[in-house]
């Protein structure tokens, strides 16, 4: 059940955040996850609206601080299926600092960056990710994800190729709810208004997971596979690294799990007290 009637979302007809919405919609139902024990937090940007739309939790990070906040989340309450969500501009320009040290530390939930290659919101200046011309795609996050040794699933979709996006969200989803760690899956999700990408991915997607060359646990592999399409002028898409044996970092004592009536506590408070006793 929901405590508040989802709102309608709020995007350009054919922008590729329709895509992304009906897939974690459609993940959560495959996976029988109800909607109260889902968070879904949102950087700035078009996407920031995102958690609005689905009768979730939701909250409205500031701008490049989700995945800050969706750690905390995450360590208050891991019960919670946390779901940070973000645009390339809120992820990979201000939040970039933020991105690397999630890579690295590797918590239990799922980020999910919808890249259009442009600011969207603020009417069309280009992106970390925006293509200059030299490459099929600017900056290349999960190329950089490839070499922190930390991370544990990285995947891309496309907004269009809808059947992979929904089996890349649920392998997103139960890798960080196996507590195996942080799935970071980027879908690319074009703006019609300002980038409209649609004919240029489809020209250049390359899809590993139809590649019988394409060994998503092999690491060093994987690296190479993206170097060698980006040379060519293609984009990987699919499940481009997986670590199915990977740990999440560990954790902390979670408060929202803590006995915290003054009973259970009795014996800190008494030795806390005394310490101050003259």
């Amino acid at each position: 059940m929901t405590t508040y009637l989802p709102a309608m979302p709020i995007w350009c007809a054919g922008c590729g955040h329709f895509g992304v919405q009906a897939a974690m919609e459609g993940a959560m139902r495959a996976l029988g996850i109800p909607p109260h024990e889902v968070i879904v937090l949102a950087g700035i940007g078009c996407s920031g609206t995102v958690q609005n739309n689905l009768g979730t939790y939701g909250y409205h990070a500031l701008h490049g601080r989700v995945l800050p906040t969706a750690t905390g989340v995450h360590l208050a309450n891991p019960e919670l299926t946390v779901i940070a969500t973000g645009g390339d501009g809120d992820g990979y320009a201000i939040g970039m600092g933020h991105l690397v040290h999630t890579f690295r530390r590797n918590p239990a939930f799922t980020y999910v960056v919808m890249n259009n290659g442009v600011y969207g919101l603020t009417k069309g200046q280009d992106s970390p990710t925006a293509q200059d011309g030299s490459s099929a795609l600017g900056f290349d996050a999960i190329s950089l994800a490839l070499s922190i040794p930390g991370t544990s699933f990285l995947a891309r979709g496309f907004a269009r190729w809808t059947d992979q996006l929904h089996v890349l969200m649920v392998a997103a989803l139960e890798h960080a709810r196996a507590r195996r760690g942080f799935a970071f899956i980027e879908v690319l999700s074009p703006c019609v208004t300002y980038n409209d990408t649609y004919p240029v991915w489809e020209a250049t997607l390359h899809d590993l997971d139809a590649d019988p060359d394409h060994d998503p646990t092999d690491r060093a592999a994987a690296f190479g596979r993206l170097v060698a399409l980006g040379d060519a002028g293609r984009m990987a898409v699919g499940l481009i690294y997986t670590d199915d044996t990977a740990v999440a970092t560990d954790e902390p004592a979670h408060p929202a799990t803590q006995d915290v009536t003054p009973e259970a506590n009795r014996e800190g408070y008494t030795r806390l007290l005394s310490r101050y006793t003259v």
